[in-house]
């Protein structure tokens, strides 16, 4: 394909001076750390979290399935382009990929820290060092900072500092400290959004309930994975049916790595359910249908769920983007070219311009980044 791609969520692989060297003082010797375990290999080591974050998933992109394994790889074994900016542009041109929307790695483990000063050091450590990566090739990387949200008011200064650094985005925790997100405290957060123009993004794996480690999982451990896409969902629909989008319509968010081939069906559910059942079952005041809301407020991310290529139509073809999740072991790096050739066949030029580019680029816009050209 001759167009540039822009991938709308890949992955960073934090060094090990991530935290240690950035961190506030008065918690660097509680830092995130790396640490050799001859059993697990490398891992990160985070205070209050009973198991660490083993190198082995974070990286496997391009790795056969049955090589990949959690325990047991180094960090010198990784994609050097996980920290090394120079080195990324290499991965981005072996598989043709103009430019990503990069997110943390240990990053969204920390998400479900319990606690929210930890938390809040750890990204704001974090927020330099993607800073600094992404500074190197800023038309090409375009990192997304985080935010503890210990408060709305600490939120928007978050959102301000964040932009500061030159992000492009913000990557949510799924459960913020105080109350849920459709409760109207965070209504001045939600409309300082929309004034300072950084998209908002909720990636899977990053609430207490959508956790790999942390969720119930009936019969065989495989069966834990598919649902890790419904804690993106909840937020989706906690966001639609309490009135966030009804009282902020200007405002955007992104649903990150949890597929897009379940929107037409979730957007018949939610329509269903307020049509039948809202007056039993309260939801927030509402001027439209929760699918109006859906296919106007929501951008979706996927990398090879080939169901999505099948149903633009009956969702929104401007609000769904593309991944290829580079580093991780969901990547479709380094044969994007060949999974898009196979699932974009019966796409028209326009809709794979869409998916491809044009969505992720406006989405982006208003945070400063000028469209990238085809």
């Amino acid at each position: 394909m001759s167009r540039r791609i822009i991938s709308a969520d890949s992955h960073i692989t934090e060094p090990p001076d991530t935290y240690t060297a950035r961190i506030d003082k008065r918690f660097r010797d509680r830092a995130p750390r790396m640490e050799r375990s001859e059993k697990l290999g490398d891992v990160f080591v985070v205070e209050g979290m009973g198991t660490p974050v083993p190198m082995g998933l974070v990286a496997a992109a391009g790795k056969p399935a049955e090589e990949i394994r959690v325990s047991g790889v180094l960090f010198d074994d990784l994609h050097r382009g996980g920290w090394d900016p120079d080195a990324r542009l290499t991965d981005q041109d072996r598989d043709g990929i103009a430019a990503e929307v990069i997110y943390p790695t240990v990053g969204m483990v920390l998400c479900n820290h319990p606690d929210f000063d930890y938390k809040k050091a750890c990204f704001d450590a974090y927020n330099l060092w993607i800073a600094e990566y992404c500074a190197a090739h800023p038309d090409r990387l375009f990192g997304a900072g985080q935010t503890a949200m210990r408060s709305p008011e600490e939120g928007i200064a978050d959102l301000r500092r964040i932009q500061e650094l030159g992000l492009r985005g913000v990557m949510m925790p799924g459960n913020p400290q105080i109350a849920d997100y459709d409760d109207p405290v965070y209504d001045p957060f939600w409309e300082a959004a929309v004034d300072i123009g950084l998209p908002l993004s909720f990636h899977i794996l990053t609430g207490r309930d959508d956790s790999l480690g942390g969720q119930r999982v009936r019969g065989p451990r495989l069966n834990g994975f598919l649902s890790v896409i419904r804690g993106c969902q909840d937020i989706m629909g906690t966001l639609v049916l309490g009135g966030v989008f009804e009282r902020h319509p200007k405002l955007k968010v992104v649903c990150v790595e949890a597929d897009a081939g379940w929107v037409p069906h979730y957007m018949y559910r939610m329509d269903h359910a307020y049509k039948r059942h809202r007056h039993w079952l309260p939801a927030g005041t509402l001027s439209k249908l929760p699918s109006e809301y859906f296919r106007e407020n929501i951008y979706v991310t996927f990398q090879d769920d080939w169901v999505a290529f099948q149903m633009l139509e009956m969702a929104n073809p401007r609000r769904i983007m593309w991944a290829n999740d580079f580093p991780h072991s969901d990547s479709t790096w380094p044969w994007s070219q060949d999974v898009l050739e196979e699932h974009t066949r019966k796409l028209t030029e326009q809709q794979k311009d869409w998916i491809l580019h044009d969505n992720v680029a406006e989405a982006l816009r208003s945070a400063g980044l000028a469209l990238i050209r085809h």
